[in-house]
């Protein structure tokens, strides 16, 4: 019988891991290497080796109604889209609400994570510990939710390109960049264009002397404000749009959105244009890079080919001279050293996970890797699903399919994500948010249940059905149900209007929603 749980990590997911371990009435007991909670939303001047990093200007790509915990709104006051520092200290008012710190372990590392000798029998699991004072400990749990996150071993493809071995100017991962202050004055290559190409581009943009945006192949680029100036996440992100997008063609739905963006600034003439479809693949988002391409201070250039002495070639044949600094923004290795090799049994050397959490190898399922994925929304409350569902699994309430099922769901899943992701390790993370979402509620019995929910309760059936994926209504029913959930609901948009009133306008407007919760209308007090 599963009690004791090890949680490895005390960042976002870590804390939603311990909150649900807790919930199921399991002992959970967390390891974290850094002295606090928070993990890659820890500013820290300094890269720390091992640990994930960001960067001082780092606002969250997703609004806090959509990516706050289930049962724990954001304050209404927090703006829609947060400094990286507001967001640390919703986990810390999280932590100290649901009494989380007792069970964290701070300064220790987990050294490695084994089956036990027994393992057939008890599916139980020798962590070693270092803990502060430098000693090592062993220890057993029945189960271990594996935090540690992505984004902690950076790669530096440098070898891959001829000359740069010659090069004078600097070389360095996006993982080391804090700030643009020692680029001030410089010239600059940022290589990628993934959110995090894009942030770093823009944020260097405005205080060197030039800066150029190297991509392989583009994107669609899009703000975080919407119709309205609305949250774009909440506005487009639903079960309706959802069922939209099952019902209609998808080159249709393609070309509507990709006119959208384009009225707004044409994607081909800032030489953005990607070659695959809008829907197809990740969005980039982000308010100012079209602004900094338009004023001329970010230069779009194709994928880099090599160095020369004192600057670098693009694949089209021109050369940028007299280059200060290249930003390599080329992702992670998403690698678990403290893990048994044989979990990672992919072709390229990956982990191979069942629906993104189990790996299927295992004889007893009592290991979970979370957020070890990529989806369009929200990562927050896409952790906490999969906790209460591993946690499940872990009691027994709730068991996998055979060996041979979860493979070929497996394979099924990584298939169909290569028809937009030819790279087979990017295809095996990919996974759709709502779907996935509502797939991991039903193995929980917590989806709503929408034909019922209208007899019972139309207005809120419209909210739920119209209205934003908002994560309140994971708590409507069922294990883990929450009283404040339909409260939650009925009030989203008000807490998305409160961080605006700072200001009474003339003619002031207040917010008036209409039944679907879909639209922000305006009307004039009287």
């Amino acid at each position: 019988m599963v009690r004791r749980v090890a949680v490895v990590g005390a960042g976002s997911s870590g804390l939603a891991c311990i909150k649900i371990c807790v919930d199921e009435g399991l002992e959970p007991v967390c390891f974290e290497s850094g002295d606090d909670i928070g993990g890659l939303w820890r500013f820290k001047e300094a890269p720390e080796p091992q640990r994930a990093s960001i960067y001082r200007s780092l606002v969250v790509n997703t609004s806090k109604e959509m990516m706050c915990f289930s049962d724990f709104p954001m304050p209404e006051d927090y703006p829609n889209y947060m400094l990286h520092s507001q967001l640390l200290q919703y986990l810390s008012l999280y932590s100290e609400h649901f009494h989380l710190l007792r069970y964290i372990n701070f300064q220790t590392t987990v050294r490695s994570v084994t089956q036990r000798p027994d393992f057939s029998l008890s599916g139980q699991w020798d962590v070693v510990i270092m803990n502060r004072d430098g000693e090592e400990e062993r220890l057993v749990f029945d189960a271990v939710l594996v935090c540690s996150g992505l984004y902690t071993n950076p790669t530096l493809p440098l070898s891959g390109f001829p000359g740069y071995e010659t090069f004078t100017g600097r070389c360095f991962h996006s993982w080391e960049y804090k700030d643009a202050e020692a680029l001030r004055g410089k010239r600059v290559v940022v290589v990628g264009m993934g959110n995090s190409g894009g942030d770093i581009a823009v944020d260097i943009s405005r205080s060197a002397e030039k800066t150029f945006l190297s991509t392989r192949e583009g994107a669609w680029v899009v703000g975080r404000m919407s119709t309205s100036g609305l949250p774009l996440d909440m506005m487009n992100i639903s079960r309706r749009i959802n069922i939209l997008k099952l019902l209609l063609p998808q080159t249709l739905i393609n070309w509507v959105a990709e006119r959208a963006v384009n009225k707004k600034y044409d994607h081909r003439l800032y030489g953005l244009k990607p070659r695959h479809r809008i829907l197809d693949r990740g969005i980039l988002i982000n308010d100012d890079l079209p602004g900094q391409i338009l004023r001329g201070a970010l230069v779009l250039k194709p994928n880099l080919k090599g160095f020369v002495e004192t600057g670098v070639v693009f694949e089209d044949g021109t050369v940028e001279e007299n280059i200060d600094a290249v930003v390599f923004c080329t992702g992670y290795n998403g690698t678990f050293p403290f893990l048994p090799p044989a979990l990672s049994e992919g072709t390229h050397g990956e982990l191979t996970l069942y629906k993104r959490l189990f790996p299927p190898s295992l004889q007893h399922p009592t290991l979970a890797i979370m957020a070890s994925f990529r989806t369009s929304g929200p990562i927050m409350p896409t952790v906490e699903m999969q906790a209460r569902w591993a946690v499940k699994v872990f009691s027994g309430s709730r068991h996998l399919p055979s060996q041979e099922k979860m493979l070929e769901v497996l394979e099924s899943d990584r298939q169909m994500s290569m028809k937009s992701y030819p790279c087979p390790l990017l295809a095996a993370l990919q996974v759709d948010y709502v779907t996935y979402l509502d797939f991991m509620a039903k193995e929980v019995g917590v989806q709503p249940n929408l034909l019922a929910l209208l007899l019972r309760d139309p207005v809120l059936w419209a909210k739920v059905v119209f209205g934003p994926f908002t994560p309140y209504q994971f708590r409507l029913t069922g294990p883990g149900q929450w009283a404040g959930a339909r409260h939650a609901i009925l009030t989203q948009w008000k807490r998305v209007a409160q961080p605006f009133k700072t200001r009474a306008s003339p003619g002031i407007q207040v917010f008036r929603l209409d039944q679907s919760d879909t639209n922000m209308r305006c009307s004039k007090m009287p």
